[in-house]
C-alpha cells in the first residue's frame, strides 16, 4: 500500500487542522491513500479532550505577548506544545487496513521514534503508564490521535531543535513528575530537520509496510481539485 507524505513546512494550526478535516473526509470515503503531513507550527498550545486549563501557567495576554496561541482541539489527550524546530506528524490513515486497533496503531506509532532514534545511538523507551516516547524520564515524541470512523487525524510531535523552555508555559499533559527532550540537547548541536524527517517517514513506512509517495504543496492542491475540494483555507494556504 502507498503512503502520500507531503511536508508543509510552518504552517498555522488552525491551517492543519482544516487539511486534516477535508483529507479525513475523503480517505473515509476511500478516495485518497494513507497520508502523512508533516510540518512545523509557529510556538502554540493545543488543550486536548481531557485538557485542563490549569494545566496551562499563562494568560491568552501573556501567551500573544511571546508570540504564542491557545487552542482547543479534539485530539485525545491533555495539554502539549508545539512551536518551531518540532517536527509535527498528521497521518490520516484507515486503521481497517492497519489491524483495526487503535491500541496497535499507537504502539506503531511508538515503534517509528523507537526506531529512528536507534538511529542515533539513542536508547528510547514506551511507558507503561504514559502514551509517547522516552528517554529516561523524558519524552522527547508526544502522541495524540482522534479516531473516526477508523480514520486517524491529529498525530505525533517530535522534538529535534525545539525551544524545550516553552514547555515551562504548561504541564505537558498533566505529568507533573517528568521532563522533557529533544534531539538537539541529547546529542548537544542542532540537527538538520529535513534529514530528521526523510529518516522519520523511512521508518514509518517500515514500521507499517507502506510504500512513501511524496507530494509537493502543489501536487497536494491538485489533488484536491481533482477531488472538487473547493475550500478557502486551501485556496489561500497552499502555496507550493
Amino acid at each position: 500500500m502507498n503512503l502520500q507524505i507531503v511536508s508543509l513546512g510552518l504552517i498555522e494550526y488552525n491551517v492543519a487542522f482544516r487539511l486534516q478535516e477535508i483529507l479525513l473526509e475523503l480517505r473515509q470515503e476511500n478516495a485518497i491513500d494513507d497520508i502523512l503531513l508533516l510540518l512545523e507550527h509557529p510556538p502554540v498550545i493545543t488543550m486536548g479532550k481531557r485538557g485542563q486549563t490549569s494545566h496551562v501557567h499563562l494568560t491568552q495576554q501573556q501567551l500573544k505577548a511571546l508570540g504564542a496561541s491557545l487552542v482547543t482541539t479534539n485530539r485525545g489527550g491533555d495539554v502539549t506544545y508545539h512551536g518551531p524546530g518540532q517536527i509535527v506528524g498528521y497521518p490520516i490513515m484507515d486503521l481497517k487496513l492497519h489491524g483495526k486497533s487503535v491500541r496497535k496503531f499507537i504502539f506503531n506509532i511508538e515503534e517509528v521514534f523507537i526506531q529512528l532514534l536507534k538511529d542515533y545511538s539513542i536508547e528510547a523507551v514506551r511507558d507503561p503508564q504514559y502514551t509517547g516516547v522516552w528517554v529516561g524520564n523524558d519524552k522527547i515524541t508526544a502522541i495524540g490521535f482522534a479516531i473516526k470512523r477508523w480514520v486517524s487525524m491529529h498525530g505525533f510531535a517530535l522534538n529535534v531543535n525545539t525551544n524545550l523552555t516553552h514547555f515551562n508555559w504548561i504541564t505537558p499533559c498533566g505529568i507533573t513528575d517528568r521532563g522533557t527532550t529533544s534531539l538537539e540537547k541529547l546529542l548537544g548541536q542542532k540537527q538538520d530537520l529535513k534529514a530528521v524527517m526523510l529518516k522519520l517517514s523511512q521508518k514509518f513506512c517500515e514500521v507499517f509496510d507502506l510504500i512513501p509517495q511524496w507530494l509537493t504543496v502543489d501536487e497536494l492542491a491538485s489533488l484536491f481539485k481533482e477531488k472538487g475540494v473547493t475550500d478557502q483555507c486551501i485556496s489561500e494556504n497552499l502555496v507550493g
